[in-house]
């Protein structure tokens, strides 16, 4: 590996985590694709999405860390990439300047893409001379978008203006690019995988918590439309964990809310309204609750066996007539 030009730069450098001198054993099938890295000005959130016709892609493009950056490493990939960019960045670095020197260190650097962002929405991306055509980024306020070894070159820039243009939060703004990607052209050899990473803006020092969307798709001929549903069903699914939190601190009112909304982004998943009728219940409407627990029983008949078993842990009330209501639900 070429030695940094500054000292101090190498300090932030630890050894474990050298960047290849040239394409590692593991990129010799080279992660040809196209990928985003973006911030949303308005919540901070940070985010990275990609698709390729490689399997698992998400496993070695996509990092983030909450209040740090993002960054995609791809084409003849170092892995590398992902950590050190971090590291940088959580160390102060700017993206750029975190790029900038990655780049200056890496010998393979002519068969690399790579893009960074940081936490302030500083951003920078870098498209090597032998990445295979066609190939190339842009770079806007706030995002990157780049690609290689695509149909044609106009793939990242019709990334871009779907970036720009589409409302919604950040996960949405990354979906519409890739599948604006894919609809102009996509990667040359076609579609295999795809993923997602947003993280919060400011870490809570709680990894586990910062993830808001972390979502892989290995394998499937449709990994755009799978990472779409993937995509709505983590959505509901965060809603309804906040209402699980609602309902340990017996706000039952703002539970019931919660669950519903997450049933409404999945009405076919028995789990968001059996637990949505465990609130209405719970708060004492009854009458109400019987037509959801009715709902979850034909997607999910066991769901009438979990029914007494809340009773007796407080989570439905402990009165046997209402219990035997419930259970009886159609």
């Amino acid at each position: 590996m070429r030695r940094l030009a500054a000292a101090s730069f190498a300090l932030l450098l630890p050894a474990p985590l050298a960047l290849s001198a040239g394409p590692s054993p593991s990129s010799l099938r080279p992660v040809h694709t196209y990928s985003i890295v973006a911030r949303d000005e308005k919540t901070g959130e940070l985010g990275v999405a990609v698709q390729s016709h490689a399997f698992s892609v998400g496993s070695g493009v996509t990092w983030a860390e909450a209040g740090v950056g993002a960054v995609a490493t791809q084409s003849f990939i170092d892995p590398a990439y992902g950590p050190l960019g971090l590291e940088l960045m959580r160390a102060g670095r700017s993206a750029p300047d975190a790029l900038k020197g990655l780049i200056a260190a890496d010998e393979g650097r002519d068969v690399r893409q790579v893009a960074m962002i940081d936490a302030s929405g500083r951003v920078a991306a870098h498209t090597g001379a032998k990445c295979i055509p066609a190939a190339g980024d842009h770079v806007g306020t706030g995002y990157s978008v780049q690609a290689n070894l695509m149909d044609n070159d106009r793939v990242w820039p019709a990334m871009a203006q779907a970036f720009e243009t589409t409302k919604g939060d950040l996960a949405e703004r990354m979906l519409a690019a890739l599948e604006a990607a894919q609809a102009a052209g996509g990667d040359i050899r076609g579609m295999q995988s795809a993923a997602i990473l947003v993280v919060k803006g400011v870490s809570s020092g709680k990894p586990w918590q910062d993830k808001i969307f972390d979502l892989r798709v290995e394998d499937n001929p449709q990994p755009l439309v799978e990472l779409r549903r993937l995509v709505n069903f983590q959505r509901a699914n965060n809603i309804a964990n906040e209402g699980d939190r609602f309902f340990e601190k017996k706000d039952v009112a703002a539970a019931e809310k919660a669950y519903a909304a997450a049933e409404a982004l999945v009405p076919d998943f028995a789990e968001m309204a059996f637990w949505h009728g465990v609130a209405l219940a719970s708060s004492g409407k009854v009458d109400e609750s019987l037509p959801v627990f009715a709902k979850a029983y034909r997607m999910y008949p066991k769901f009438r066996e979990l029914v007494p078993r809340l009773a007796t842990v407080g989570l439905l009330p402990d009165d046997p007539k209402v219990i035997a209501r419930i259970v009886a639900a159609k």
